[in-house]
């Protein structure tokens, strides 16, 4: 037998769940910012707005939409970086005070993956030894580097993506003609969220058909229950 050292080994197999977690964001995010732009620039435009005032409702939607999304993305993920310093933190102290027991743990989360006992301790052994607190971290809590809360990258993230879905009902009020506005955001709008639910079906394996269609669904329904309001408030206060 070769003593020569293992090389690692590649495959190209795609693996969906690999892409979905950043992607399912990015596309909720962008949703977030299409759809509730949408459908308020619906609502001002129906109760007869001007052109002016569905401009300003339109950017300060935009802004006020990223920023909180920013916000509550930040203060989630920091409560979440927060608790994982504190599980590594333990988990550092309960190896540094009894690493004989915690060898022991490791060695029966390993036998209940289906490795034989003596194995499965030549395992935890091994990479105890090689970084104790990296092995208990992933094995034992779940904690890999994908999974590392970001606080600030995910709150840039988030307000990225719904100002990328935010900029094109803010368009349309710029650049269609006010008798056409409201057919111009419930097409644009509702193609937009079809071709988002589909992305998002697609990177996940799923039926794009059915992704874009409950996408369409629920917008369709967001789009007219603010235009109905719209138009109601708007002929109540003319």
């Amino acid at each position: 037998m070769s003593s020569a050292a293992v090389q690692p080994v590649h495959h190209n197999g795609h693996h969906h769940h690999t892409q979905t977690g950043w992607l399912r964001a990015s596309v909720l995010g962008a949703n977030d910012g299409l759809l509730s732009t949408s459908a308020l620039l619906t609502g001002v435009a129906a109760g007869q707005a001007g052109t002016h005032a569905l401009v300003l409702a339109g950017i300060a939607a935009w802004v006020a939409g990223a920023f909180s999304m920013a916000t509550g993305e930040y203060v989630s993920v920091s409560s979440q970086a927060d608790t994982q310093a504190a599980d590594l933190e333990t988990e550092a102290h309960a190896i540094r005070r009894n690493p004989e027991l915690e060898l022991l743990e490791l060695t029966h989360i390993y036998m209940q993956r289906g490795l034989d006992e003596p194995l499965a301790r030549q395992v935890a052994v091994q990479l105890m030894e090689h970084d104790a607190l990296a092995a208990h971290a992933r094995d034992e809590l779940g904690l890999t580097e994908v999974a590392t809360a970001r606080p600030v990258q995910a709150a840039a993230a988030s307000a990225l993506a719904f100002s990328l879905g935010a900029i094109f009902p803010v368009l349309a009020v710029l650049l269609a003609p006010a008798a056409m506005l409201l057919p111009v955001l419930y097409v644009l709008t509702l193609l937009l969220l079809a071709s988002l639910g589909a992305l998002a079906a697609w990177a996940g394996g799923a039926s794009i058909w059915r992704g874009a269609a409950r996408v369409l669904i629920w917008g369709a329904l967001s789009l007219g229950a603010t235009t109905v309001i719209g138009h109601l408030l708007g002929t109540a206060v003319g």
